[in-house]
């Protein structure tokens, strides 16, 4: 399964915010908006960011997260939430040799659809092996034509066969990356996918950056969760109609 690291963050990222913040309620100079700033006192002016809805200095810290064990397929869903940066473990530069893959639950937990799905895994990465060499034979013998040397002539031609094999590979290929978001995106990442609507893969993706900024900026993210955190369910006809539950599951993730 998925696993989140919290690789870095904006240091002191509370006190960050409240500075942000500071400078526009007072009028205190730049190097005095950290003059006197408590815990206590920082917490207060995120908790006043929060209740009268202003998010703009709450972009002043930023959190950066590594990610494992997720499959391809999740990059078509996390990388819509455009305020952030991505790096990818790259399917170009990189071979996939044994590659390893992501199994949803609903197919681990039916032995005879397991079965299935692990046969087509074994059968792709037959098919991509055998597609990387011809690719690599066709392309060495042109390298070796143009006069390079017998060593060159064949990292080229891995680099170049494994670019178009990769095409073969199932969205089930397991990848992973490094994400930097600030916390305002983060907040909205969070209404959308924690909802119990999304896909669970990226769900869980989001359950865990939660827990792991709760520890780090408590204040900051102490209302962030899905929509019926707070109020109506943003779903509508389509709500998983347990809000309670839910409430219940974010109040123990966040330890509160």
């Amino acid at each position: 399964m998925a696993k989140v690291f919290l690789l870095a963050h904006t240091p002191n990222p509370e006190h960050t915010v409240a500075s942000a913040a500071k400078l526009c309620y007072s009028s205190s100079t730049i190097t005095g908006l950290t003059d006197n700033l408590t815990d206590e006192k920082a917490a207060s002016f995120v908790e006043m960011l929060s209740e009268i809805g202003h998010e703009s200095p709450i972009e002043h810290a930023s959190f950066t997260f590594g990610i494992e064990g997720v499959s391809r397929s999740l990059l078509a869903q996390i990388t819509r939430h455009r305020m952030a940066s991505f790096s990818v473990k790259s399917q170009r530069y990189v071979r996939e040799g044994c590659f390893e893959y992501v199994t949803p639950p609903e197919i681990e937990a039916i032995p005879e659809a397991l079965e299935i799905y692990r046969e087509i895994m074994a059968a792709d990465q037959e098919k991509y092996d055998r597609l990387t060499e011809i690719l690599k034979d066709k392309h060495q013998k042109d390298f070796l034509a143009e006069g390079k040397d017998e060593k060159t002539a064949s990292r080229l031609a891995e680099k170049k066969a494994i670019e178009d094999a990769r095409f073969v590979l199932p969205n089930a290929c397991e990848t992973q990356m490094v994400m930097t978001m600030n916390a305002r995106s983060l907040m909205n990442f969070f209404k959308i996918r924690c909802c119990r609507r999304a896909q669970w893969e990226i769900q869980d993706i989001a359950n865990q950056m939660l827990a792991l900024v709760c520890e780090v900026a408590p204040n900051i993210f102490k209302n962030a969760g899905p929509s019926c955190l707070g109020g109506k369910c943003s779903e509508g006809k389509m709500s998983c109609g347990k809000p309670q539950e839910v409430r219940e599951f974010y109040k123990g993730l966040k330890k509160q």
